[in-house]
């Protein structure tokens, strides 16, 4: 019930869109800090979610909630609640293999178990490590990165396979230059194919290019578990997987398939990639698996002639989020011509020595190797 001179659950939202989370710029609504506001006779009470952020960020969300609630005309009183989603906290943990699958069950439970989405979930074979190349939106060169974080991966003596889960937008196969098709074996089993050091997998090698793939959800769902159960990888310290945008069937079903070591998250300078990179991370967080970091990809241009660094989609938008959210910064992609064209060409910039890309990318792979062989 509101009060005649009380403000309403919408004013209190309206109002809340005027307080920038603490060094971000952009306001804690949008970016999904707030959840229920209710209001009873002058009596405001708004619902603060605490997710992937840090406890200090959540207790200055908290002040500058109650001061500006309490600012606002007819409030009797402000109770600023900090909950954590209930699908967080009860998020299984990561297993290793078949038979670790992690469930709390309380002693003396009479309600029936839901079914576990991760009953399935167990070690690939021929596969030390997954890491999952995301970004909850398209256009910010997600591809490209895992490309050529795969190829950096293989400089650092690693053995890597390559993976594209993009079924409707496969764009690995360009990118590599290849168009050979996988063997299929007797016993059904899809070979990967061999190209630049890697091994390979992608919807893409399997249906003409030019084919639109119009597919429902439980399609897309046979097709990735397909590609995680029936190619045959052999012997790779890392798999790298392409995702598609977005946060949907396909890292949902890869989630529940196979233990993932972590994500690495792709964003762009702008700020408005803020509140893309943030649901990334929730439903990353939802599901249990770790955030490796993120990367700012199209970061600064460095002119080739005279080593100017011009901003053009805007600066410190990767490193910012990653602060706000806890997660660690992976680095600066630069914005590169020549990767763009070598994508186009099926020539990476990994495989260029002149490319200034290729250090950003060897980077990369520092971090990615440091983070998953220490855990």
């Amino acid at each position: 019930m509101t009060a005649p001179n009380s403000p309403t659950p919408a004013a209190v939202e309206a109002a809340l869109r005027d307080v920038p989370c603490p060094g971000i710029r952009k306001d804690i609504v949008t970016i999904g800090l707030i959840g229920r506001i209710a209001v009873e006779e002058g009596r405001v009470r708004v619902e603060i979610l605490h997710t992937s952020e840090k406890p200090a960020l959540i207790t200055q969300v908290k002040a500058l909630v109650e001061q500006k609630v309490e600012s606002l005309p007819g409030v009797r009183s402000v109770d600023a609640a900090v909950t954590r989603p209930r699908e967080i906290e009860a998020a299984p943990r990561r297993a290793h293999g078949p038979g670790h699958a992690h469930a709390d069950a309380g002693a003396g439970a009479t309600a029936p178990a839901a079914a576990d989405p991760w009953a399935d979930r167990a070690a690939l074979p021929g596969v030390k490590h997954i890491v999952m190349v995301a970004s909850a939106k398209g256009g910010v060169g997600k591809s490209s990165v895992a490309v050529n974080l795969a190829l950096a991966l293989r400089d650092r003596q690693r053995k890597v396979g390559l993976l594209d889960a993009d079924v409707y937008g496969p764009s690995i196969p360009a990118m590599l230059g290849t168009n050979q098709a996988p063997r299929v074996s007797s016993e059904h089993e899809i070979e990967p194919i061999q190209t630049r050091g890697l091994q390979v997998m992608s919807i893409g090698l399997l249906v003409p290019p030019e084919q639109a793939m119009v597919w429902r959800g439980p399609m897309v769902f046979a097709a990735v578990k397909q590609f995680l159960k029936d190619v045959r990888w052999h012997d790779r310290d890392y798999l790298i997987v392409d995702m598609p945008p977005g946060t949907g069937d396909a890292q949902l079903t890869m989630v529940q398939q196979v233990p993932v070591d972590g994500v690495v998250i792709v964003t762009t300078p702008q700020e408005i990639a803020l509140a893309d990179v943030r649901r990334g991370i929730q439903m990353f967080g939802k599901v249990a698996v770790p955030v490796l970091g993120v990367v700012e990809n199209m970061s600064a241009f460095i002119c080739p002639h005279c080593g100017e660094r011009t901003d053009i989609f805007g600066a410190g938008g990767g490193r910012a989020v990653a602060q706000a959210f806890g997660v660690p910064f992976l680095g600066e992609i630069p914005l590169d011509p020549a990767l763009r064209a070598g994508g186009d060409a099926g020539c990476p910039a990994m495989d260029d020595p002149h490319s200034p890309s290729r250090a950003a990318f060897l980077a990369l792979a520092d971090r990615v190797v440091e983070f998953v062989e220490r855990a």
